[in-house]
């Protein structure tokens, strides 16, 4: 029996949870990286290189990878931040971002690094040239850059994204468009709305392969709002900013936790930046799309909320055999 082909879009926070789980089923995988960090390390090494920021390639690598424990210790490990120049800089950040230059592109260095660290899958950059993520508020105002969306405060209406370093219209990398249109399934998220999903969604090769594309759409509903990208959002809210961006209502299926998360269990200190639970609006949903899965997909860890990889993972199993 033929494995299902499943394609995961998203950024290197949220979508690890289900990669790390669903490597371990009989599936063929394919994981499209959203490149337009400009923060932190991932910035500042695209800043010197000119290169797509190589922060959430790295997660994802690590996600989909068999490598041992301590190869992943080192490939994380973080230098101190008085270390001069290599302050705040993973290890693994610099090694993509080394054998990019070398290679000529991060496309080429996934490949390289995917086949060395015996990935389950492949990933790919959403683009293979860095992108510049613009905001544009309720009010009218217009943000650039990721780092900057969430420090201005009031609602995001869209967002779209430029390349950074020349006027070109951004490009999916290669491989990206064929690998949406052959899959059963895409699926997108979990993770930030604004800032990890739809700026792979609004490269417009891969906003028109999602409309086109015969796979079932799958989207797996954030569990948290995020400060100044959803704050006061409902379930249904998400999915219609992705089906306003797009310009059709492209999804299949969303995934909803039901489960609460307890009062006063977030970590503050840690997860500032989530706010509240998801409230729910099935009718809302309704409308958006064909299908709504709602279950307990919850994993409370060190005072967060995440998805669980594995009842999310074989939830969507489930749905493609159902379709098959």
């Amino acid at each position: 029996m033929r494995k299902p082909k499943i394609t995961i879009i998203g950024g290197g926070t949220g979508i690890p949870v289900i990669l790390n789980s669903l490597r371990h089923e009989e599936a063929d995988i394919t994981a499209i990286v959203t490149v337009a960090d400009d923060g932190g390390s991932s910035g500042a090494l695209r800043n010197a290189l000119q290169l797509t920021p190589p922060g959430d390639l790295r997660n994802v690598l690590v996600a989909m990878s068999d490598m041992p424990k301590f190869y992943e210790e080192i490939f994380q490990y973080r230098f101190e931040q008085s270390d001069g120049a290599l302050a705040g800089h993973p290890l693994g950040n610099l090694i993509i971002a080394g054998i990019s230059e070398m290679q000529g592109s991060t496309y080429n260095a996934m490949r390289i690094l995917s086949k060395f660290f015996h990935v389950t899958g492949k990933i790919y950059p959403s683009s293979e040239k860095a992108l510049t993520l613009h905001a544009i508020f309720q009010d009218g105002c217009e943000v650039v850059g990721e780092n900057q969306i969430a420090k201005h405060k009031g609602m995001i209406d869209r967002v779209y994204v430029t390349n950074t370093y020349d006027q070109e219209i951004p490009k999916a990398s290669r491989k990206v468009v064929e690998a949406i249109m052959e899959s059963d399934m895409v699926v997108l998220g979990p993770g930030s709305l604004f800032t990890s999903i739809l700026p792979n969604l609004v490269i417009p090769e891969i906003g028109e392969a999602l409309c086109q594309t015969t796979a079932q759409v799958a989207y797996v509903c954030n569990i948290m709002t995020q400060y100044g990208e959803t704050e006061r959002f409902t379930d249904a809210d998400h999915v219609r900013v992705l089906n306003r961006h797009l310009g059709e209502r492209f999804i299949d299926t969303v995934l909803v936790n039901i489960e609460k998360v307890p009062k006063d269990y977030m970590d503050r200190n840690q997860f500032d930046e989530y706010l509240v639970q998801v409230e729910h609006d099935f009718a809302g949903l309704k409308k958006e799309v064909p299908k709504v899965v709602s279950a307990n997909f919850l994993r409370l860890e060190n005072g967060g909320a995440f998805h669980n990889g594995d009842s999310v993972t074989e939830e969507l199993l489930n749905l493609i055999r159902v379709q098959q």
